[in-house]
């Protein structure tokens, strides 16, 4: 099972985000706690907002009072209504929020079924529950629950193939051959990419990069691929290993294959992707910010820039879906140069550089039970006008900042531009 933790300075929009889900018949309320409950056990945003008001009311200093938890069993689990309340409760308990108001809301719009917890990180008295180590103590959390509920361990992962590790290679540890097989030989079967430069892009994360190479054999024209090791500049290093070294799989037969079985995807796979993108260009500010927000969700960038310094190539490499875009894949509003001309303009942004942005520890990548829940854009026709007026003074408390998850970004973003039209058209 896997936690994912989110924080912002806003309850309203984490609850407006998982309510709408109820609205829409594609979520439903399973569990609440320590909250004002209906007669009839239907609620509105705003009343499942009263049971926050004193709380954060009584906040003295702490910023970002609101937590929005997604608790995500592997998709071969089958969990009951019932095992998913004594989770989300046993979660919250050990985690220290066990006596604060909390509300479970249970998504199914997709396959994979999992619960979303909206909390509060103040306590009855404006006292910040403490986070020391937090992610430590959730996955410590998460542990013994998969012991206790038997669900699907969350380390049970690709890496546990027989001599099989998902790390990138490093010259210095010899034995270069088996380090790039180790990877070579597994990343068709959790990736999708379209064409040779995607897989190159994937593979940089790795320290690798694959030549596609001809050669005339007694008059004939026989093609191949070839991989070489690149040291921290990007450099190849050391001689070439023929892709025969490491099975059919590495091949450009067996990728070319690939190639074209990767074309053929859901619409809602791209729109994923897109959505994180376009939250990122929503909310940050230069290039740097950029490339960072997209790591923190699970998307590597991989730009590329000539000599002159003009970006002519940008990949994205989204480990929540497992696939591979360049930016035209996406749409034209993320051709390269769309970006060119964003990251020029901007003075902030980093120097050119050819090297990729990569995370810290690409290790720490789940690439099999880590799919992160991201949804298609959208826009709900909700009156948030009237929503917001019933709180009056408390409007900047509940909207203020920014939340954490990248579609309530959106959503928020979106509901504030219906504001300020309301209030141009008023004029």
């Amino acid at each position: 099972m896997i936690a994912k933790i989110g924080r912002g300075s806003k309850i309203y929009g984490a609850l407006l985000y998982n309510h709408s889900k109820v609205l829409q018949d594609n979520g439903q309320i399973l569990h609440m706690n320590n909250m004002l409950q209906t007669p009839d056990g239907n609620y509105t945003t705003g009343q499942l907002l009263a049971s926050f008001v004193p709380y954060l009311a009584a906040n003295k200093n702490t910023e970002k009072t609101a937590i929005h938890i997604s608790l995500n069993p592997d998709p071969r689990d089958i969990v009951s209504d019932e095992d998913f309340i004594n989770i989300a409760n046993e979660y919250m308990t050990r985690m220290g929020y066990g006596n604060q108001p909390y509300v479970v809301f249970r998504h199914n719009d997709i396959d994979r079924t999992h619960i979303h917890i909206v909390s509060t990180t103040v306590d009855e008295n404006g006292i910040k529950i403490s986070d020391v180590f937090e992610k430590k103590r959730s996955m410590e959390i998460c542990r013994y629950i998969e012991k206790k509920y038997h669900l699907t361990p969350a380390d049970q992962k690709i890496s546990s193939d027989d001599g099989f590790t998902f790390t990138p290679v490093d010259h210095n540890k010899g034995n270069i051959k088996s380090q790039i097989a180790s990877i070579v030989r597994y990343l068709p079967d959790h990736y999708s990419f379209q064409n040779l430069g995607s897989y190159n892009a994937l593979l940089s994360l790795f320290n690798i990069t694959a030549e596609h190479v001809k050669k005339d054999y007694k008059g004939e024209i026989k093609e191949g691929l070839v991989y070489s090791v690149l040291d921290t500049g990007g450099a190849k290093i050391g001689n070439p290993f023929k892709a025969s070294l490491f099975g059919k799989q590495a091949g450009l037969i067996a990728l070319r294959s690939h190639f074209e079985k990767s074309k053929i995807l859901r619409p809602e796979i791209k729109e994923k992707t897109s959505l994180i993108i376009s939250a990122a260009l929503t909310i940050t500010s230069n290039e740097k910010e950029f490339t960072t927000y997209l790591i923190e969700h699970g998307i590597n960038t991989v730009i590329r820039r000539n000599e002159q310094g003009r970006l002519y190539g940008i990949t994205f490499i989204d480990h929540n879906t497992g696939h591979v875009f360049n930016g035209s894949h996406l749409g034209k509003q993320f051709s390269a140069n769309v970006f060119q001309k964003l990251f020029a303009d901007n003075k902030l942004s980093e120097p050119p550089s050819n090297k990729q942005t990569t995370p810290p520890n690409p290790t720490n990548i789940n690439m099999t039970s880590l799919k992160d829940e991201l949804h298609p854009l959208f826009d709900f026709m909700i009156n948030s006008g009237s929503l917001i007026g019933e709180w009056g003074l408390l409007d900047s408390l509940l909207l203020g900042g920014m939340s954490e998850d990248p579609e309530e970004q959106i959503f928020e973003f979106n509901m504030k531009k219906k504001k300020r039209r309301r209030r141009q058209s008023k004029n």
